[in-house]
């Protein structure tokens, strides 16, 4: 089974997040990135994957700027076999990014698609529901497990009620959560390896899809600053005050 594993390139998550001064977006200049935490995740899945014998490819792709290569390679150093960069200057919008890995597929014919529930940039949550739709592909989201079979994929969601365990037709797409495995860190041996391992370059036009952006943004801003804290001297006080001052009792 080959597994193709949809990577992005976001602000590193150790990094405290800047406004532009003109409030167009997020500052990216001279700013540390790295591969989104979920898609890691996701990486490390399908190197288990290949390592425990169900599956013999894994083919990571990303879209954006050419300097998404570097995310690429971070994968690559962990284990995936090659990769594929979609090359654009456009700010990528969940619906665009579904429909250029939803072409992706259709060259690549892979029996599992396995992605990050979400970027931690965007938090959309939207791309693999959209693929599944696309693709008219069952789809298990927010898994937390994950076991191939016979011509099928179990797994394990993390729902509002608790778990809940479904079984996928393959092929099939999977979003991940948190808690499916911890990701490995990549060896220099693996990381000089990685140099040397294909990636294959396109552009949307390549694949025929457009990605114009059909939201404008009209301004970011920071969050409010907190306002500080009051001490009260007994219980008494603390009831009183959210009783009249916060209204909340």
């Amino acid at each position: 089974m080959k597994v193709l594993v949809p990577v992005k390139r976001v602000i590193d998550a150790n990094i405290k997040v800047r406004v532009k001064s003109d409030q167009s977006g997020v500052e990216l200049n001279n700013v540390k990135m790295a591969m989104n935490p979920f898609c890691e995740i996701a990486v490390e899945e399908a190197i288990r994957l290949k390592e425990a014998g169900a599956a013999e490819e894994i083919v990571l792709v990303t879209a954006g700027i050419r300097q998404s290569q570097e995310t690429l390679r971070s994968g690559l150093a962990m284990g995936a076999d090659r990769g594929i960069l979609i090359e654009t200057d456009e700010a990528l919008e969940p619906l665009a990014v579904a429909k250029l890995l939803k072409a992706v597929v259709e060259r690549e014919e892979p029996g599992l698609v396995l992605l990050g529930k979400q970027a931690i940039d965007g938090d959309n949550n939207q791309t693999g529901q959209m693929l599944a739709g696309l693709l008219n592909w069952s789809i298990g989201s927010f898994v937390s497990k994950l076991e191939t079979g016979d011509g099928s994929i179990s797994v394990v969601r993390e729902v509002d009620g608790g778990l809940e365990k479904v079984r996928l037709k393959s092929p099939a797409i999977v979003t991940v959560d948190l808690r499916l495995n911890e990701p490995r860190y990549a060896s220099l041996p693996n990381i000089m390896k990685a140099k040397k391992k294909p990636i294959d370059m396109f552009t949307p036009e390549d694949l025929g899809v457009g990605v114009a952006p059909r939201v404008t943004v009209l301004k970011v801003v920071e969050p409010p600053a907190r306002d500080a804290g009051v001490k009260v001297s007994s219980a008494a006080e603390l009831v009183e005050k959210l009783r009249q001052e916060a209204k909340v009792i």
